[in-house]
């Protein structure tokens, strides 16, 4: 049976939410594995909440905001950045492959970008296999 990874996708509301709906207005393919949650800005995604996914049963999680210097909250996804960065330790030192927690900035403009890295991270998380096995 193949694997099919559950991927939780993060997108913020301004920019790569409405890239994600730009793929679909475009109907661009990617794979249905994934789940998305808007947030407001992507730097509101708490680490509790990326390391609640992956005790949950998340294979992967994609976090997704605007492009640096275009927040909508100024700085919002700067705050991402330095969380992600610290998540991934985080994870490695909990015994999670980093590479199952990934950033992208994606644009609202930018919805063949949102569909390609999200079959990249699928395809990525499919070699890795399950998150537990």
């Amino acid at each position: 049976m193949e694997f099919k990874p559950r991927i939780l996708v993060f997108t913020c509301n301004w920019c790569s939410y409405a890239g994600a709906d730009l793929a679909g207005m475009l109907r661009l393919s990617y794979p249905p594995t994934i789940r998305i949650v808007r947030v407001m800005c992507s730097g509101r995604v708490d680490p509790t909440l990326v390391i609640e996914a992956f005790k949950s049963g998340a294979d992967g999680v994609l976090i997704t905001g605007c492009h640096p210097g275009d927040c909508h909250y100024m700085k919002g996804n700067l705050y991402a950045l330095r969380r992600f960065l610290l998540l991934r330790r985080l994870l490695a030192d909990m015994g999670i492959d980093p590479r199952r927690l990934e950033l992208r900035w994606i644009s609202a403009g930018e919805g063949s970008k949102f569909a390609e890295t999200v079959k990249w991270f699928t395809e990525t998380i499919k070699s890795l296999g399950p998150a537990r096995a």
